[in-house]
């Protein structure tokens, strides 16, 4: 959330339209209870805990109670109480006194940072209703649109978002400055649900994430399995020719390696209680980080050796809380195209410039040509490693960034404490903004694990390290692309690339004949040998977003061709055998969607 939309009327707007609902929703319940209702990037939400279920019909109910409130023209009054105060405000809204009771034994400001200031608790109220908040709000009820507010759906949501508290019910809304924006608003949020990659996931039986398994960790089926295997394979191809060596590591280690990188101290809470073997503890591997260090100090490297360039599409294990997973884009199991790269500090510019450029060359053979890119640079008061290498490594990847032509901005001190970064967002075919590509420099690690190389002076010395990866998670990514396409991937992703229709039962034999042509280079081809009419089976391939429909019947038979359909429902019109097989390759080596 930017400080731009949190300073502006549309934020305001937003925050207040929670509060209204809050109020709504206790009009209508009267026993409910509160929780926290903050303004969000696309609208607002609020928890509550109600008697019962809320259902789609109350959603009707509370905004139209909404409107009510707002046509009263309420100012909304900031004043701040004492905690005595602001307790007896709240005496019946457990949520509430728990806030209260966090902010007097923390004795926060209204930034969050400790105070020996007796401690004064904000509200704001509007009418009737006041809620403990910090603003900013709208002065008055008037300056909301009636119009222009909309409550979007229900969800659960566990109380301060852990599954050992009670699960609430989350009523998200929205809110504009105008009823125009409002509908062009929920245009795009029906789009968004077609997109949608869970919808997809089923319909097109991709993947399943199955309860017996467990939350968080995906099945893939023989649809979803064809799609990442081509993407996979695709990637290590470029990654072999673009002068990585592909290395393996297992899935879990013991907890002294983990200590020594420091996950054990920085990192314990998102993995995965330790494992006892034989008398000692292991753990499954959050990252792919020290198993390639440990590759690398296995033998003795010169500055001849290097750079080194390690890539592995290696899963990791971290923990999630069970109420923010969400179908491939928030997993507990997920592989990563990792790779670590280690170079002297005099190839660290050219290094940086193959590894952007390598990037955005991926990015764009998947249909991506919108990005941006942020640069985090160095907190002086939290980061490791001799600031003049900072300064270097941070320099190497602006004059990377200004080289490549890529739209970026500076996050001033937002690097973590081992080394600058580069994150690459890209924007997909409906224009939402996706973090995708890391670059991130690393000085701590290879001081922790000792890494040298032997120079040209004859001396040890530590090399650079850079962690990158490109798609990042490899099921994130993937259900980014099934959205990205509404589920119509390109030809040389497609799981299936042509569906041949036989027109009857006696056509079945030739279409069986093409397909063992076609098969033959190369092409994903299956035949419909059900009953339906041709019709039905047209439309059937085409929702499962096939790119190509080869009908043959009795012409087509006697002229060994096939009837060219595309899943846009255009009609090519008759092709030989080989030419459609010429038409699909000619596809694939282009990446088109068609």
């Amino acid at each position: 959330m930017t400080i731009e939309y949190k300073e502006s009327q549309l934020y305001r707007i937003r925050h207040s339209c929670s509060h209204i609902m809050a109020q709504a929703v206790l009009d209508v319940f009267p026993d409910g209870k509160f929780a926290i209702g903050p303004a969000i990037e696309e609208g607002f939400y609020y928890d509550f805990e109600l008697p019962r279920p809320l259902t789609p019909q109350d959603l009707d109910v509370i905004e139209d109670r909404m409107r009510e409130i707002i046509r009263q023209n309420y100012p909304f009054v900031y004043r701040e109480v004492s905690p005595i105060e602001a307790r007896t405000q709240f005496e019946d809204q457990p949520y509430k006194l728990e806030l209260i009771g966090e902010l007097v034994a923390g004795k926060l400001d209204e930034n969050g940072d400790p105070t020996d200031k007796p401690i004064q608790i904000s509200f704001y109220s509007h009418g009737s209703f006041t809620d403990l908040c910090r603003g900013p709000h709208v002065s008055n009820t008037h300056e909301i649109p009636v119009d222009a507010i909309k409550l979007l759906s229900i969800a659960g949501a566990y109380w301060r978002g852990s599954e050992k508290n009670l699960m609430l019910q989350r009523i998200y809304g929205t809110a504009f400055e105008t009823a125009d924006e409002l509908k062009e608003f929920l245009v795009w949020q029906e789009e968004i649900e077609k997109r949608d990659h869970r919808r997809l996931g089923k319909q097109l039986d991709l993947f399943s994430i199955n309860p017996e398994l467990g939350g968080g960790l995906v099945l893939w089926h023989p649809n979803g399995g064809m799609i990442r295997h081509l993407a996979e394979e695709y990637c290590v191809n470029e990654h072999l020719a673009g002068g990585y060596d592909l290395v393996y590591s297992p899935h879990i280690g013991r907890a002294n390696l983990w200590e020594t990188s420091g996950h054990l101290t920085w990192y314990k809470e998102n993995m995965y209680s330790s494992m006892d073997i034989e008398g000692q503890d292991y753990y499954l591997k959050p990252m792919n980080c020290p198993f390639h260090i440990l590759i690398y100090k296995n033998t003795r490297r010169s500055y001849r050796d290097l750079p080194m360039r390690f890539a592995e599409w290696g899963t990791v294990y971290r923990f999630e809380r069970g109420g923010v997973l969400h179908g491939l884009l928030r997993v507990r199991g997920f592989t990563q195209d990792d790779a670590h790269l280690f170079c002297r500090p005099d190839q660290m510019p050219e290094e940086i410039d193959l590894v952007l450029g390598f990037c955005l060359h991926i990015l764009r053979s998947f249909g991506f040509s919108d990005f941006h890119a942020y640069l985090a640079t160095r907190d002086p008061q939290k980061s490791a490693g001799d600031p003049a290498k900072w300064e270097a490594a941070t320099e190497a990847l602006r004059a990377a960034l200004v080289r490549a032509g890529i739209d970026f901005g500076v996050d001033d001190g937002g690097a973590a404490f081992y080394g600058p970064k580069i994150d690459i967002k890209i924007k997909d075919a409906i224009g939402r903004e996706w973090q995708l590509s890391t670059i991130q420099f690393d000085f701590n690690l290879p001081e922790r694990f000792n890494m040298t190389y032997i120079g040209e002076d004859g001396q040890e010395h530590q090399p650079y390290m850079i962690h990158r990866a490109l798609l990042g998670s490899m099921e994130r990514f993937l259900g980014i692309l099934i959205e990205h396409y509404a589920g119509a991937f390109p030809v040389w992703l497609a799981p299936v690339q042509a569906m041949i229709i036989p027109i009857a039962d006696r056509h079945i034999e030739f279409a069986r004949e093409v397909q063992q042509q076609l098969k033959s280079s190369g092409i994903r081809v299956s035949i419909d040998e059900s009953s339906s009419r041709m019709q039905a089976k047209i439309r059937e391939a085409q929702n499962n977003k096939i790119p190509y429909m080869f009908v043959v019947g009795d012409r087509e038979a006697a002229d060994k061709s096939v009837n060219v359909r595309l899943r846009a429902g255009e009609q090519i019109g008759e092709l030989s055998i080989d030419e459609s097989r010429v038409l699909i390759q000619n596809a694939v080596n282009i990446k088109s969607r068609v």
